[in-house]
């Protein structure tokens, strides 16, 4: 009976400890998936939801992408919120599925051909990028195009406009919350490219010493699959609908958040999880619980005047809305 009563002691408290667990990860610059405090970072709020419903509290840290792999190689840190998979991190990292993904595209002012799928279309033509973004080698290294950096998107768009560079290199999350929320300006000043440079997929990495890290990335994985599909996906990224798999059967749904999908069929909308981000229409629809094949068996009652996502998120959206 003693033993019975330490098993379930000690049974108890790793229960406890899991549930009150706190780990450190660290994040370097990049909005809008992280970004500094107080600015707000789509993959941070994510993960840290993620993670709470899981019963596991977060110290997030911003600080430059080196410091970030010292202070997980040296324990620092527990791991990163937002990293891709590499094999030699693989030897000491535990991966969770991957939860977004960046997309590079092209964007031009209007009018441009934006139809390149890749820098060697671009030849001796200007290109602006943001100063220390991790674009990669291929970028960095090529020798057909000419990079302008920028301190920001912002300063890249009125680079553009102003005719100082060709192109600009932007991630299609930001596109998506424009086109969202400034679509008059997007269509009147802006060609996007369809097809993205680069995607890599973000992935929340613990250390595999790490007490319950297995635990940990599961409950991560189980958690992200829910919250895509009850509108937690849509209110941090503060888009109105996002596509992803939400019932797991191999079929991409558009997902809504709230009660109004519009009056009309979304035109645009954020992938998850996909090789193509964006298109122009679908057919099947994941409304509060229920899926509809078809725009015409939506029921009436939901295509109203869409409330946008933001509204609906007390949180602000920082540096995200661009000047034209």
């Amino acid at each position: 009976m003693k033993k019975l009563l330490l098993l379930f002691l000690t049974f108890s408290s790793l229960i406890m400890h899991s549930q009150n667990q706190n780990i450190k990860l660290a994040s370097d610059i990049y909005p809008p998936f992280t970004d500094v405090e107080g600015e707000k970072g789509f993959a941070l709020e994510i993960v840290k939801e993620a993670l709470n419903r899981g019963g596991i509290q977060t110290d997030l840290t911003i600080t430059g992408f080196t410091e970030v792999l010292d202070g997980i190689n040296t324990g620092t840190y527990h791991g990163s919120a937002a990293l891709w998979k590499t094999e030699d991190r693989e030897n000491y990292l535990l991966y969770s599925e991957p939860y977004l993904e960046n997309r590079l595209i092209l964007v031009g002012r209007k009018g441009s051909d934006v139809s390149a799928k890749s820098l060697k279309e671009l030849k001796d033509k200007k290109i602006a990028i943001i100063s220390g973004y991790a674009y990669g080698a291929s970028v960095y290294t090529s020798l057909d195009v000419v990079l302008i950096p920028g301190k920001s998107d912002q300063e890249n768009l009125e680079k553009l406009l102003t005719f100082k560079t060709d192109y600009i290199l932007v991630d299609e999350l930001l596109i998506s919350y424009l086109l969202n929320y400034q679509l008059n300006d997007i269509s009147r000043f802006l060609e996007i490219g369809s097809e993205a440079f680069m995607i890599q997929p973000l992935h929340l990495a613990v250390l595999k010493n790490m007490p319950n890290a297995q635990k940990i990335i599961e409950d991560f994985n189980s958690n992200i699959i829910t919250m895509m599909s009850d509108g937690t996906y849509n209110k941090i990224l503060e888009l109105n609908w996002i596509q992803s798999d939400v019932d797991g059967d191999g079929v991409l749904e558009l997902v809504m958040h709230g009660d109004s999908a519009g009056r009309e069929a979304p035109a645009s909308y954020y992938k998850l999880m996909t090789e193509t981000a964006m298109t122009e229409s679908t057919e099947r629809y994941y409304i509060n619980g229920e899926v509809y094949d078809g725009w015409q068996v939506v029921p009436a009652k939901y295509k109203t005047d869409i409330i946008k996502a933001a509204n609906m998120n007390n949180s602000p959206s920082n540096g995200l809305k661009l000047k034209f």
